[in-house]
């Protein structure tokens, strides 16, 4: 309690209603029946819409005592040599730099792709050639997939450590204040790249070095212990720790590590397509009435159902979006999406996935803790050649697939390179996966969720493969470390730990701790 008020007040306003500072205090001052030069100063802690039922509402959670910053230490400058070595500057291997900056541990982050200006000139090459790059594209360069792939910020993972603490950082980096108090904070992927180089340039000017254009093809060890890397051009970087934070597309690296002997297992994910509405579609189904108000942003929606015990879910929903080619190797074809800070695209996307276990690969035949990156793999293969071996995605209009035949037209698309009318259900099924029907009862049971969802407006574009890492690189629970390699560190979602921006750079802190004690203890 703060002078007889309650420390944090719930409040709802409608969308005509401001939430200013004065308007708080005007409304703190209604709810206790006083004046409002009797409330102490309002602090926003959190706000959310909802637009549930036809009513849309702002709901707000006010402080009356100032929270403060929960920002850790500062880093502080670091001196050479360097005794960690972090592969892949993406979330996790950005953050535990910076947290091993803050014990004062230098350390070198080895990026395969390039800096974020040289990355833009390649994804437009992706966009309106097709041109792949392997090592520069949607998911491998400066911040890692995360940099243009939207940004949204929002996790369930507060047990791994300060959700705050990450999105301060984010804020004294040029990312914008709201983050702090949304939700579901979004940054969007025209201010990620300048986000990520502040955080990078800050690091830099401490001592913490980065090398571009480094990717790892060799591990260097003596018996079972690891003592460096070894990159493309031949060149080596010795260190007694290594940080593994290559994201979930670095294949490459699965293979190295299984050729090495260290212990890797398979783990679930999902698996599926893009579905694509028009946005003014989905808010008229979101708000009903209260659509087009001015202070409503694009709506999004979330979807599950289970269908005869697998999950059927919406992934990763881009109101006000784009769906992009994720691939990362010529000859096959991924779909992500993204969506810009205003998210004032006209389309609306989310991954249409299910979740696939084990077993559902190795009834295949594709065993072994890769098996789920060589189904992977066959799909994508399959997607790119029904687009006619280019990055035209295959594409069914909803209504089509619900009727289980393939398309001869497609809607307006947010996909630039563009889509090939065909049956991703046929795709799906030709791949050995049992999944078309239950996607089609999903979208049967969303449709009576969502009036209006199924439409011939809408289309399914394939695949969404990469929602996360089929296989994990096994880490003791109390060290951190690889059990088949002493002083190999996995981390962030590429190594089966993490599932979006904010879990990956809570991962990076944590092992970056653990790094940091390992080498006082020592």
């Amino acid at each position: 309690m703060k002078d007889g008020f309650p420390e944090t007040v719930a409040l709802e306003l409608g969308l005509d209603e401001p939430d200013d500072d004065a308007a708080l205090r005007a409304a703190l001052a209604k709810r206790f029946g006083l004046d409002a030069s009797e409330v102490p100063e309002p602090y926003l802690l959190k706000r959310s819409l909802d637009a549930r039922r036809g009513r849309a509402r702002f709901r707000l959670l006010v402080s009356l005592a100032d929270p403060g910053p929960v920002s850790g230490t500062p880093p502080r400058e670091v001196r050479p040599p360097a005794r960690v070595v972090i592969v892949g500057a993406g979330p996790a291997g950005l953050f535990c730099a910076y947290e091993l900056a803050r014990a004062g541990v230098a350390s070198i982050v080895a990026e395969r792709g390039k800096p974020v200006q040289p990355r833009r000139r390649d994804l437009r090459e992706l966009l309106r050639f097709g041109r792949v790059d392997g090592d520069s594209n949607y998911c491998f360069g400066e911040g890692g997939a995360g940099t243009y792939s939207d940004g949204k910020l929002y996790t369930r993972s507060h047990k791994r450590g300060s959700v705050r603490d990450v999105l301060e950082l984010l804020v004294e980096h040029q990312a914008p204040p709201a983050i702090l108090s949304d939700a579901r904070p979004h940054i969007g992927s025209n201010r990620l790249p300048v986000v990520v180089t502040e955080l990078r340039r800050h690091l830099e000017s401490l001592g913490v070095v980065w090398r571009f254009g480094a990717r790892v093809t060799d591990l260097l060890t003596r018996g079972k212990t690891l003592t460096g890397v070894r990159f493309a051009d031949g060149s080596e970087l010795e260190a007694p720790c290594v940080v593994l934070a290559t994201g979930h597309g670095a294949r490459d690296v699965f293979d190295l590590l299984s050729a090495r002997g260290v212990l890797l297992e398979p783990k679930p994910f999902a698996l599926g397509v893009r579905v694509e509405h028009p946005q003014p579609l989905i808010n008229r189904i979101q708000y009903g009435a209260a659509a087009g108000h001015p202070r409503l942003p694009s709506a999004a929606y979330g979807l599950a159902h289970q269908v005869a015990g697998r999950g059927v879910f919406s992934f990763c929903m881009c109101p006000g979006g784009f769906i992009v080619p994720a691939t990362t190797a010529p000859g096959e074809l991924v779909v992500n999406g993204m969506s810009l800070s205003r998210r004032d695209s006209p389309f609306a996307n989310a991954g249409l996935v299910a979740s696939l276990e084990p077993h559902d690969w190795e009834c295949l035949g594709l065993r072994g803790p890769l098996g789920g990156v060589a189904l992977q793999r066959r799909l994508e293969r399959a997607a790119c050649a029904a687009g006619g071996g280019t990055q035209r995605a295959p594409a069914t209009r909803v209504t089509d697939f619900l009727a289980s035949r393939g398309s001869t037209t497609t809607p307006a698309t947010s996909y630039i390179p563009g889509l090939c009318p065909g049956d991703v259900g046929a795709l799906l099924d030709e791949a050995g996966l049992r999944l078309t029907g239950a996607l089609r009862s999903a979208l049967r049971h969303f449709g009576g969720s969502l009036r209006g969802y199924l439409t011939e407006e809408a289309v399914l574009v394939g695949v969404e493969s990469r929602t996360s890492a089929p296989v994990r690189v096994t880490r003791d629970p109390a060290t951190l470390q690889s059990p088949s390699l002493a002083g190999l560190y996995p981390c962030g979602e590429g190594a089966g730990y993490a599932g979006g921006i904010m879990s990956a750079a809570l991962d990076g802190m944590r092992v970056a701790r653990r790094i940091a004690a390992d080498l006082a203890e020592r």
